[in-house]
């Protein structure tokens, strides 16, 4: 078929361990338009036919001009890892932000279908925040008018992987391993062919729009086993000791230290292993289990000639990505706050600015121009401008407010062109979030982390308390 009569997909996420082999697969019946926010990462066609698109999806104006011409939308966007040299709030907070830029996006060019791969739910059960967090983006992306697919997955085994890393730097690092008691939980690992065997069978296909479907692999193994097969095909001798004292905390502290992966990315995996991770049985699921490969060929297939995890082209760029992000020196800061019965996101900042002032007196004054809506923050009466904020007319609306930072002493104008101040309404409005987007400061950054950054978090905090106590506006 000739590639201008296929029908497109855009992948976000397209540069992770899972983006990377569904776009050659995708790429066999579709047009491929892959989002990437790396700056290592080329643009445009490369040698399989895959258009490559560079998008910072924290920005909705780029989400909405990256998802142009497309029939149905890939999401595999995770959050876990920074996206800025200071990033202030949960990543689950920020994936709520990814999720809900892309609904918008998908609602505005009309987009057919959302295929979306998140983790298992276990039920009846307390959620980690990681899987909380999943659910979180699933709701999240079904907010619009566009369709979802929900494909739910536990331990995805494939190279370049972040879980399967950390099991196999584990095992290769460890000659003796502490068991903690979340070893005896089950989970259904599923190999990364079968999850992209998965989203081809589901994309464009009308009987699954609109439902989640639990995926997993032929093998039910608990941990013990899982790590038991993995030093046995790593050819390594491993002692396994049962320790039942030891705390959550202590086994993100050692796996962490142990593997090499950042903390930021241990800490809610571990929390989610306390769960039994088994896919219910489903139409899908039984399509997808014929012939399916078991977790020790998966693995066997992701290993080289030296027992160690084939490297990948994310491999490869991480690195140059976190050097980018640290030069860059930008912040990015994101607080969930609570949001009354009958309030708006744009009321929500109306108050800010009544609010801040009285917070701060008499070291601070806020000037509000009724007919631009530009704000500026002075110190004093008038006689220092710390920060202005000029109001977007034309991207904010009653669910979402949007500022650009324009100028004052503590903002690099020249650096700010991004630079914006976001309220909006999440979760079918039962919280707002107050965002700052590619802030950068002109105190010197060691300086800034001690003093602006910590006074930000205590402005929001406060702020959160008085959006508490409010009640519906008159007229709202």
């Amino acid at each position: 078929m000739d590639l201008k009569n296929r029908k497109t997909v855009v992948v976000a996420g397209a540069r992770g361990f899972v983006g990377q082999v569904l776009c050659l697969q995708l790429a066999k019946r579709f047009r491929v338009v892959a989002l990437t926010r790396s700056l290592a990462h080329g643009q445009g066609l490369d040698e399989e036919g895959i258009e490559w698109r560079r998008c910072d999806m924290f920005s909705l104006l780029e989400t909405e001009e990256a998802l142009k011409g497309a029939d149905y939308a890939v999401y595999l966007v995770h959050s876990m890892l920074p996206s800025s040299r200071l990033t202030q709030g949960s990543f689950v907070d920020m994936d709520l932000i990814l999720a809900d830029n892309f609904a918008r996006a998908a609602r505005l060019h009309q987009v057919k279908q959302i295929i979306y791969l998140g983790g298992l739910i276990p039920k009846d059960t307390k959620l980690s925040r990681h899987l909380a967090s999943r659910l979180e983006v699933e709701q999240s992306l079904g907010s619009g008018s566009t369709p979802v697919t929900a494909l739910r997955a536990g331990l995805i085994v494939g190279p370049g992987g972040s879980s399967l890393r950390i099991l196999v730097s584990l095992v290769h690092r460890l000659p003796v391993m502490l068991l903690p008691p979340w070893v005896n939980s089950r989970m259904q690992p599923v190999a990364i062919q079968e999850v992209v065997r998965a989203v081809d069978m589901v994309i464009g296909e009308p009987e699954y729009f609109g439902a989640s479907y639990d995926i997993g692999g032929p093998d039910v193994l608990t941990y013990r086993e899982l790590l038991q097969k993995t030093v046995r095909l790593l050819e390594r001798r491993t002692w396994m000791v049962n320790v039942p004292f030891i705390t959550p905390g202590m086994s993100k502290f050692w796996v962490a230290l142990f593997s090499g992966a950042p903390r930021t990315l241990v800490g809610p995996l571990v929390d989610s292993l306390k769960h039994d991770m088994l896919a219910e049985p489903n139409p899908l699921l039984a399509r997808l289990s014929v012939g399916a490969m078991g977790f020790e060929e998966a693995l066997r297939q992701s290993l080289d000639g030296k027992k160690r995890l084939i490297h990948t082209q994310l491999d490869r760029m991480r690195p140059r990505d976190l050097q980018v992000m640290r030069a860059a020196k930008r912040v990015r800061s994101v607080q969930r706050l609570p949001l009354p019965e009958g309030i708006s996101a744009a009321w929500v900042a109306e108050e800010y600015y009544r609010w801040l002032p009285r917070f701060v007196w008499p070291f601070l004054e806020c000037v509000v121009e009724d007919k631009t809506g530009r704000c500026r923050f002075y110190f004093g009466s008038r006689s220092v401008l710390l920060l202005e904020l000029a109001y977007s007319h034309k991207r904010s609306t009653q669910d979402r407010v949007l500022f650009y930072i324009t100028g004052g002493l503590l903002a690099k104008t020249s650096d700010n062109k991004k630079g914006r101040l976001e309220f909006r309404e999440m979760l079918n409005r039962t919280c707002v979030l107050a965002a700052i987007h590619d802030f950068s400061p002109t105190l010197p950054w060691y300086f800034y982390n001690l003093t602006q950054a910590i006074a930000h978090l205590i402005v929001m905090r406060r702020f959160g308390r008085n959006l508490a106590l409010q009640k519906k506006p008159s007229g709202a």
